[in-house]
């Protein structure tokens, strides 16, 4: 093992979780933005520091500092370097780590822009970037000391020039969870247009439980970021408009996959507004999106499915919800059936303990027997669905998701993390994501 990252293996097993210091006690009131590139391929993997950036105001959470919410799929720790306490700590997931998986992957070096916002610290402090690979272990990391006297730190002149307005208000920027929706793809002469769209959309969200109940405790914020040309890429149909963030479907050649590269233009129109959580409005109708947690979620706002896909991504993105679906021709192996995904609503029943066994009812078998299986069309379904007056679902383990047919489970028949006609998270889902409503907002 070469010595670097032997040094930065052992820097991240040094990291502590358990110390609780106030956050007016290790951060000043601003944000740091720090921007990364994550490459790889068969010259192997690596994290390098891009640039940095502070700008007035934190929105992220001030209690719980240095615990996690979720594993997710890799962790940005900041170490006070005069105590050696971890002060803050948050987690993600990214798009290169899904790319890594990829047949491309290993025969093609690529790089993925990637940025994290953190507290900014009164004092000097390591800023610890790990990620993890699907087994849960260590696979590329980087440290990099934050001093308050670097004259490198940029401090941008003034905040994003870009109109921005509340569709919805829950309380103060500090005190809730802020997101932020941005335009792709719309031109100036359409800011009209975007801001129904974000309005729309932050309305479908909040009708959903957990969210109806707590819209109290969210803030979405309108910003539009003005493109060149109306839409987004089309790659199969030969279609590279000019817009504001470069978003494209066939992102690792799956047609609906709807993502986008410039990850640090995204936070450079930020810069300054209060948020957390990036919604991104792809002004088009061709169906299809991608979520990435603690990342973005991406939605074309014109589909016809633009609503239940917006929420299926938004669970995503900020609940940490695996995919609940699978297809025989399309089978993954994004989870090893021999560890248990960090992901709150799939299992592979290695340590269901851990995950809703406690949900279930005792009369249920686990594995638990399909009612519906695969029988009857989805318009068939979608009717049977409609036709229902409560969604009591049977809590139980059945088997199918994750991209996988067998040796994943998922907690009821159907969900909005499985299927677009399905209008409610099922009592999992629903439950995880209170859970991680209440880890940000209460004390």
């Amino acid at each position: 093992m070469k010595t670097g990252i032997l040094i930065s293996l052992l820097a991240i097993a040094a990291i502590s979780p358990s110390f609780a210091a106030s956050f007016d006690e290790s951060f000043a009131d601003s944000t740091l933005r720090i921007d990364y590139i994550f490459g790889g391929g068969p010259c192997g993997k690596v994290v390098l520091l891009d640039s940095q950036t502070k700008t007035p105001g934190w929105f992220g959470k001030r209690h719980r500092l240095s615990e996690l919410p979720l594993e997710g799929n890799g962790s940005i720790t900041v170490r006070d370097v005069a105590t050696g306490d971890t002060i803050y700590r948050q987690s993600f997931s990214s798009l290169f780590q899904e790319w890594i998986y990829t047949e491309e992957a290993d025969s093609l070096n690529r790089s993925f822009e990637n940025s994290f916002l953190v507290p900014l610290p009164r004092r000097e402090a390591d800023v610890i970037l790990t990620l993890l690979d699907n087994r849960h272990l260590p696979m590329a990391s980087s440290i990099w000391r934050y001093t308050p006297s670097d004259e490198l730190v940029r401090v941008p002149r003034r905040v994003s020039p870009c109109h921005a307005e509340y569709v919805h208000r829950g309380g103060d920027p500090k005190d809730v969870i802020d997101v932020a929706i941005v335009a792709e793809g719309y031109t100036p002469e359409q800011q009209s247009v975007f801001l129904e769209d974000a309005a729309r959309m932050t309305a479908e969200i909040l009708r959903y439980e957990p969210f109806n109940s707590r819209r109290d405790r969210f803030n979405f914020i309108a910003v539009m970021t003005p493109s060149a040309d109306s839409a987004v890429a089309v790659p199969l149909e030969g279609k590279w408009p000019d817009t504001a963030f470069g978003s494209h479907y066939s992102t690792f050649r799956s047609p609906r996959y709807l993502t986008a590269p410039r990850v640090k233009a995204i936070h450079e129109s930020l810069s300054g507004l209060p948020y957390e959580h990036i919604v991104i409005l792809a002004n088009t109708d061709t169906y299809g999106g991608g979520g990435i947690y603690n990342s973005y979620l991406l939605s074309a706002a014109h589909n016809s499915e633009a609503l239940p896909v917006t929420v299926h991504e938004f669970g995503h993105s900020f609940g940490g919800l695996a995919d609940e679906y699978f297809y025989a021709e399309e089978e993954s192996d994004t989870y090893p059936l021999d560890i248990e995904p960090w992901e709150p609503n799939i299992t592979t029943l290695k340590d269901f303990g851990s995950k809703w066994e406690a949900m279930v009812k005792p009369s249920t078998p686990v594995p638990t027997p399909w009612k519906e299986q695969q029988g009857g069309s989805r318009a068939e379904k979608k009717k049977r669905m409609a036709g229902r007056k409560d969604y009591d679902f049977t809590v139980g383990a059945y088997e199918g998701g994750g991209y996988r047919i067998k040796g994943i489970y998922r907690p009821v028949e159907t969900c909005r993390m499985r299927d677009n006609y399905v209008p409610v998270f099922c009592p999992v889902c629903e439950a995880a994501l209170t859970r991680l409503i209440d880890f940000y907002t209460l004390p």
